[in-house]
């Protein structure tokens, strides 16, 4: 079959979303569309369950409804559905207030800046929006992040909002208020409004969880205002709750847009019928490219500036949902799709060479937008725009794969906008769902996730022990061999050294450097 004939043939086209999609270039025989219809036809049914409020989390004993959250009246109950709309009615309401000068600062000042802290689903996804929308002469606020526990970091955020903090609001987001990332942040941002002799709480918001310790938290220290973060709604899956929703608001971005065009999306990828379903033909892609096995990584490449942060989110998306040990019948699997990304045409400078010339383990997703710019451009040489060097290096770079046998995927899209970006976001939540019940997980729990939070707790209280034994033990030293000993804890000497060399980077132990390295000595 010619290119042409097979581009023909598995080009999935609606103009009404404004989205293209390109399976033809993934390798898959002419059989494999109907060998995988059956088992389809149970993905359909599961998410057919999912939607109407099954218990699809069974370690945690929850539903997982983030499709609700564009369709409020899809909730298996009234209570939801009223909970869902008067939450969005009380962001937008909320919002309004706040450009409207109604809502200001603890010195009078109108609010220009929002500081989002969060860390993960809680994070990625208002990132992903603020980069791909943000209009910085047109923006109601300006928008900075704190989404990690790297002091520096947050210092260097801090520092770009100096003198700014009087006009600063700052959105902390945490389902149960004890994610340390978000909690250091939020500690160390109310520090920073203290020190600048300003009363935090008038600057403070809270997303999260009824009963949370960071609701908790918001009551008694009387915060501007709280939205709730549900326990049927992932952080993963959350952008398109008050988790995102608030946030982008507040930046001025058309919320209802996204939430319109994840509900289009959504409209179309129920279908049971899998030629006309785009998020069905991408599980089926991921599941042919990677053997349904996870043997080859994804690649996302996005054509678009704006777009750069969308293969960190769908990293999050994708490999949290698949990651997993265990299938639903408890078999160990070790399923997972990894992915990576960065965006065109810088990959022509960057790893392309390796996709075309080196190991092939990994298919493509190219992103393609149509829409170049608002308003005209001009000829950098005649009759050719920077735009159409953009789609030719996407097209040049698209075949030049193909000459080496390397598999790509492509997704056409008309602009970057509120609508298509709800678009995006619904597309591939829903491929992530169709795709594990095709390999028999449960995309919707992350337990590998709290095992690392678990880990980090026991590193944290180990450096308590050493800094108490440390100071304990004034007028002695240690290597870090002999401290792990009087600690009681041998084998955990690797963990003490690492522990013991921060600690001195940071002035809070000394250290006299030996050699051998493993001979030098600690001490208070």
């Amino acid at each position: 079959m010619s290119n042409w004939s097979r581009f023909k043939k598995h080009h999935y086209q609606n103009s009404e979303l404004g989205l293209a999609l390109d399976i033809s270039r993934i390798p898959f025989p002419d059989d494999f569309l109907a060998g995988k219809e059956a088992a389809l036809q149970q993905a359909y049914a599961d998410m057919a369950a999912l939607e109407k409020g099954a218990i699809a989390n069974p370690d945690e004993n929850r539903m997982v409804g983030h499709y609700w959250l564009r369709a409020p009246h899809l909730a298996p109950n009234a209570a939801l559905t009223k909970e869902i709309s008067d939450t969005l009615a009380a962001i937008k309401a909320f919002t309004a207030d706040v450009h409207a000068g109604k809502i200001l600062g603890s010195t009078g000042k109108r609010f220009t800046q929002l500081l989002v802290i969060g860390i993960g689903g809680s994070a990625l996804g208002p990132q992903f929006v603020n980069h791909a929308l943000g209009q910085p002469a047109a923006d109601k606020l300006t928008v900075s992040f704190f989404d990690n526990t790297d002091p520096d970091g947050i210092d260097y955020v801090l520092a770009a909002l100096a003198g700014k903090l009087p006009e600063t609001l700052a959105v902390v987001i945490s389902k149960s208020g004890g994610t340390a990332e978000t909690r250091n942040g939020q500690l160390e941002a109310a520090a920073a409004f203290k020190a600048a002799g300003l009363d935090y709480a008038r600057h403070f918001v809270a997303v999260t969880g009824a009963g949370s310790k960071l609701e908790q938290t918001a009551i008694n220290e009387k915060w501007l205002a709280r939205f709730p973060m549900w326990d049927w709604v992932g952080g993963r899956t959350s952008e398109l709750s008050a988790v995102g929703l608030l946030p982008a608001a507040l930046q001025g971005i058309d919320i209802q847009a996204i939430l319109d065009g994840a509900a289009a999306m959504d409209l179309v990828t129920r279908s049971t019928n899998t030629a006309e379903n785009p998020a069905a033909l991408l599980a089926l892609m991921w599941f042919f490219a990677t053997d349904g096995k996870g043997t080859k990584d994804m690649v996302v490449l996005p054509y678009k500036d704006r777009l750069l942060l969308f293969s960190r989110y769908l990293q999050q998306l994708v490999m949290e949902s698949l990651g997993k040990e265990f299938d639903l019948k408890g078999n160990v699997v070790n399923q997972g799709i990894a992915v990576y990304g960065n965006k065109g045409s810088t990959d022509q400078h960057a790893y392309v060479q390796q996709l075309r010339e080196g190991v092939n383990n990994f298919f493509v997703t190219f992103i393609e937008v149509l829409k170049d710019r608002d308003g005209a451009s001009f000829d950098v040489e005649p009759g050719v725009t920077t735009g159409d060097f953009l789609q030719g290096f996407y097209l040049g770079t698209r075949d030049a794969l193909s000459e080496k046998d390397r598999s790509s995927i492509s997704i056409t899209v008309a602009d970057v906008s509120p609508r298509t970006l709800g678009i995006l976001i619904a597309l591939y939540e829903r491929v992530v769902g169709l795709y594990a019940s095709l390999v028999g997980i449960n995309a919707y729990h992350q337990p590998g996730v709290e095992a690392g939070k678990k880990a980090a707790g026991a590193v944290i209280a180990l450096k308590l022990q050493i800094t108490e034994k440390l100071r304990a033990s004034a007028n002695q030293t240690f290597t870090a061999e002999a401290l792990a000993t009087a600690l009681g804890s041998p084998e955990k000497t690797e963990l003490v050294f690492k522990v013991l060399e921060h600690l001195a980077a940071n002035g809070i132990v000394k250290k006299s450097a030996k050699t051998p390295w493993f001979d030098s000595i600690y001490s208070a």
